[in-house]
This record gives C-alpha cells, sequence and structure tokens, in this order.
C-alpha cells in the first residue's frame, strides 16, 4: 500500500457525526480549573487538573474519569461544559453528536443535585451553543452497570419521564465495568426503556471477550460502544455484518485504556473489510489526547483508508444516529456531494 499523508484541512470540513461521547469526559483542564475557580478556596492548579487525567489502566481510567467528573459541583457547572463541548464539536466539523450523560453518577454520588435542574442545566448550554454554532445534540442517559440494576431503573425511567420535556433525550445505555454488570442482567429493564420510546445502546466488549456482545444483542442493543472482541468471534462478525448493527469504535480510546495493546492490533481496517456498519468517535477526548477530528486523521494514516473511505465512516456515522430519516438524508446527501479532496 501506498502511504496515506491525510488531510487535516480536508477531514475538518467533511460532514460527520460523533456518537460515543461522554459529556463529563469533555472536559478539558483548563475548564476544569474554571470549575474549581467556582467552587474551591484553594482552586485547581493548571498541572494539578492535568495530573487529574492520568492513568495506567482500564480501571484507572475508570477512577480517573470518576476524578473529573467530581469537580462538577452545581447544575450550572454541566451548562457550561455542555457549551463547550458544543463549540469544540463545531470547530472538528461535527454537524450532529449523540452524548452520554453519566445519570447514574449523579444519582450515586451526588445526591446534592437534582437530575432535573442538571438536565435543565445542559438543556441550557445546548441550545445556546446550537444556535451560536449549528451543531445539533441528542442526549443519552448512561447507567452504571456495576451499581447494578435497581440503579440502572432509576436511570431509565428519569430518561422516560424527561423525554417529554426534552426531545432530545434520545435513548439509554450501560458503561462502566462490563465484568461487574452483565448486559443480561438489563434484559427486562431494556424492554421498558423501549417501550418508552427510548433508543437502546450498551457499552459491550471493551474490556472483556465476545460472549458480552452477544448479550448486548440479545437485550436489544441498535448500536455497540467499543466492541473489540468481536475480532476473535467470526461467526460474531458474520451476524454484525448481516444485521448492520452499527459500531461505535473508538481506536485512541481502547489504545490509551490498554484494552488494545497496540495500533496494529485494532480490528477496524478488519471490521471495515469485512462489511461491518464501523463508526468512529473519540469517546472521552482529553483523557484520551484525541477528540474526533485527531480520531479521522489517525485511523486514516495508520490504516491507510482512501478520502472516499473516510468519506463513508462519516456516512455510516450519519446513518447509525438517531436522527430522523430527513436529517439523515439530508446528511447523506451533503456527505456524498463532498468534493474527493
Amino acid at each position: 500500500m501506498l502511504t496515506i499523508e491525510p488531510s487535516r484541512n480536508w477531514l475538518r470540513h467533511l460532514p460527520k457525526c460523533e456518537l460515543h461521547l461522554h459529556l463529563e469526559g469533555t472536559i478539558v483542564p483548563e475548564t476544569l480549573v474554571a470549575l474549581s475557580h467556582r467552587h474551591n478556596t484553594e482552586p485547581l492548579t493548571l498541572e494539578a487538573a492535568r495530573a487529574l487525567y492520568v492513568y495506567e489502566n482500564f480501571i484507572g481510567f475508570l477512577m480517573a474519569f470518576k476524578a473529573v467528573s467530581e469537580r462538577l459541583q452545581a447544575s450550572d457547572d454541566y451548562e457550561l461544559i455542555a457549551y463547550e463541548m458544543v463549540r469544540r464539536l463545531a470547530a472538528q466539523g461535527v454537524r450532529h453528536a449523540e452524548v452520554y450523560i453519566s445519570v447514574g453518577i449523579i444519582l450515586h454520588f451526588k445526591q446534592h443535585l437534582r437530575v432535573d435542574d442538571v438536565i435543565a442545566a445542559v438543556e441550557r448550554g445546548r441550545t445556546r451553543a446550537e444556535q451560536e454554532f449549528g451543531t445539533t445534540v441528542f442526549w443519552i442517559f448512561d447507567a452504571v452497570r456495576h451499581f447494578g440494576v435497581e440503579e440502572a431503573a432509576v436511570v431509565f425511567r428519569k430518561a422516560a419521564e424527561l423525554k417529554q420535556q426534552y426531545p432530545s433525550i434520545v435513548g439509554i445505555g450501560i458503561g462502566g465495568d462490563e465484568a461487574r454488570g452483565p448486559a443480561e442482567d438489563f434484559r427486562d429493564l431494556y424492554a421498558e426503556a423501549k417501550a418508552a420510546g427510548l433508543h437502546l445502546t450498551v457499552h459491550a466488549g471493551e474490556s472483556v471477550p465476545a460472549s458480552s456482545i452477544w448479550s448486548a444483542i440479545n437485550i436489544g442493543a441498535e448500536r455497540i460502544g467499543h466492541a473489540l472482541s468481536a475480532v476473535n468471534d467470526p461467526e460474531l462478525l458474520d451476524l454484525l455484518a448481516e444485521r448492520q448493527i452499527p459500531l461505535e469504535l473508538n481506536v485512541t480510546s481502547n489504545l490509551r485504556t490498554g484494552c488494545c495493546g497496540a495500533m496494529e492490533h485494532h480490528p477496524v481496517r478488519h471490521y471495515f473489510e469485512r462489511g461491518l456498519m464501523v463508526t468512529l468517535n473519540s469517546d472521552d477526548p482529553p483523557m484520551f489526547g484525541a477528540d474526533l477530528l485527531d480520531e479521522y486523521e489517525t485511523v486514516q494514516r495508520d490504516f491507510e483508508f482512501t478520502n472516499e473511505q473516510m468519506r463513508e465512516f462519516a456516512a455510516n456515522s450519519a446513518e447509525a444516529s438517531f436522527l430522523p430519516a430527513e436529517r439523515k438524508v439530508s446528511l447523506l446527501r451533503e456527505i456524498e456531494a463532498y468534493p474527493a479532496r
């Protein structure tokens, strides 16, 4: 193969969606310092803020995510990070994003905050930023699977309740430690959420075997986050290709958490060539040192995808979104019309 040198400018202006992004994981260290000035008598220095993003493995990443999230002390903090997130997405050429809010963490660790107030705040940030920058956002309520089924039930039912007030709330998901929260345990809750009109996502196969992905499919997942271990199960790959179940891949994230040992071992190219519905995403950009534009650039360079193939990733992201059909068609036409260079 010829070495491909990506054009960052071309990739920046390529219309695209991001489907696997955690709101709390978009907080950059500079914003963390600003939050600290709001709440702490001795605010964080930038150096101390950056130190919170350092970890050695997947469990360490979960702890780092928790340490950053703990700095969100008031509902207005969520308005700030929602606005900043949309501003940065727009600068990368992201037209639409579907963003996980860690409602399970709010309920478990932030009992001084009302979920209703937090959602009102993120909605203020979203609507203000959408008006200024044009990038649209849908919310997905994320439960922490290892906190158990009962806590997830509270998260999902709150999503169903608030969806009536905020149509931007479109789905639910489970993240956290897969080994301590098998997807199968949530089967009944997923059926209930679907009946309430919510879309269903599952983090699966990130740090555990492919059986986790089978379980996610069996409980009705419409999209699967990570799906790294599918590469070890040819039958599963055949099923994913046949059903075109969208995969929310996060290449840099998988490397930084140690879930994938080396870039050359990542299955993104294999999945693409097998005909799977692959999308590219950034997960928690400042924690992994790569936003979505960086991700597109890295994947194109390291796996030698052509511009036409990168356009296919962008089209997949629009097709796999939970946008209404007319908006999908509009985005797909825009992507198709985007010049090859």
